[in-house]
Order: C-alpha cells, then structure tokens, then sequence
C-alpha cells in the first residue's frame, strides 16, 4: 500500500475512534485514493491494447492487392507508420513515462495531459497497429457473420446502410483522418471520424468509445493507387475488411 494512503487511513482512526466509519473509509475513500496515487485513469471495459513498439505487418505488402498495392503498403508500413512509432518512443522517454507500468491505452486516455508529439504519435502508432489487424487478403460479399452482424443491423437498419454511414465518415473528413466503427458505452454500435491521428479513446476527442473498425483516410494510404479518388479506395476497402478480428473485438 502507498504509504500516503495508509496514513491517511491510521490518521483518521486514530482521530475518530469509531471503527464502523473507518470501515467505510477502506470501502469507498481508499479505492479512489488509490487511484489517484496510481497516476493513470482507470481504462473501463475491453479496449485493444497495442505494444508501444512498431509490430510485424503479419502478411506480405502485396497481400492487399489489387484493392491496395504493395508499393502503398511498404511505404505506409515501412515510413510513415514506422516514423510514428520512433517519434513515440522519443516522446514516452522525454516525458517521462514508464512504458512497463502505463499501457498506451491508458494513456491516450488521458492525452491532454501530454505534448501535441505525444498525441500526434501515440495517436498515430495505435491507429496503424490497429488497421493493420483490420484487414487481409481481398474477399467477394465480404459481410460479419453471427452476433455481430445482427447488432448491426439493429443500430443501422442493415449492413448497407452501415457500408453508407462508414464511407460517408471516410469520405467527408475534411483533410486527413480516419473513419470508426465504435462501441459506446450505452452498448450502441456508432460510425464517427476523427481528424489527424486522433481516436476514440482518447479524452479530447468527440467521438468516444471502444474501437472495432478503423480505416485511415490520410492520402498516404491510398494516392500512389488512387490518386484524389478517396471513395474509390474506400470501395476497394471493403474487400478487405478482417471481420472475423473485427467480431472478436466486439464480442469481447
């Protein structure tokens, strides 16, 4: 036990006398006090956690053709998302973060206590590592299975007007960004977007939950291929959507 807490416990026996109000101290002030010592917010529900360090791609840069080529994905890897994890692992050291304490989930959750470095690259290194799991090799009638599938439907009246919600979002970012599929906390799938390397889990962003599907819409990923077309490469995406990772992120 920190040792702040445990005088903070002893003093107020000591003061009151009454052991029955002591109990109820270690019941209810001592858990938040303890959090406050801890130094990091509580991170609620299930949230995908991702090693501070850049991690292998898990298939070839040409796996994704023809909807994305292999020259877009070995710069997209190999640089662009490489260089977040670099500038990242500059900024945990000189802000003092202890990586092997702190997971980069909690710590985005409280992200405006850090420098626009951190954010722009503790965004920028989740998101990637995160799309990189959303997808694989290309697929025909390419639609989530089982209860997922039934929850969307639910929430968006059916998987086509999902597909229209999620692209809109992608499309209709201003500049760059990404496109989410969330969970809320109410339990509600919800489509929303996000500028730059932002995303939902951080506590300045508007769009706030549990990510399960994320699609980068910065030009990077997709203008050698495409060009200005950004809803040509978003049609092309949908072939490859992992959902099967997408469904065990939901059911958990």
């Amino acid at each position: 036990m920190d040792k702040n807490i445990g005088n903070t416990r002893r003093d107020f026996i000591k003061s009151t006398g009454k052991a029955g109000l002591a109990a109820g101290l270690s019941m209810t002030v001592l858990p938040a006090l303890a959090e406050k010592y801890a130094g990091q917010e509580k991170v609620e529900g299930w949230i995908e956690d991702v090693p501070y360090e850049q991690q292998p791609l898990g298939y070839s840069y040409a796996a994704l053709e023809p909807a994305i080529d292999a020259m877009t994905m070995e710069i997209h890897y190999g640089k662009h998302a490489a260089a977040y994890a670099k500038n990242l692992a500059e900024a945990v050291k000189a802000e003092g973060v202890d990586i092997q304490k702190e997971k980069l989930v909690s710590l985005l959750g409280r992200i405006s206590k850090f420098s626009p470095k951190m954010r722009n690259n503790g965004g920028g290194h989740y998101n990637h590592e995160f799309f990189w799991k959303s997808m694989r090799a290309a697929a025909e009638n390419n639609q989530p299975t089982g209860e997922l599938a039934a929850t969307i439907i639910r929430d968006f009246g059916s998987f086509d007007a999902f597909k229209t919600q999620f692209t809109d979002a992608g499309k209709n970012r201003f500049g760059s960004g990404w496109a989410w599929l969330v969970l809320n906390k109410e339990g509600k799938l919800v489509v929303g977007s996000t500028p730059n390397q932002d995303n939902p889990l951080m506590d300045i962003s508007e769009l706030k939950g549990t990510p399960l599907l994320g699609l980068d819409v910065w030009e990077h990923a997709y203008y050698l291929k495409y060009q200005n077309r950004r809803p040509d490469y978003i049609t092309a995406w949908w072939k490859l959507v992992n959902w099967e990772v997408v469904s065990k992120r939901f059911g958990k």
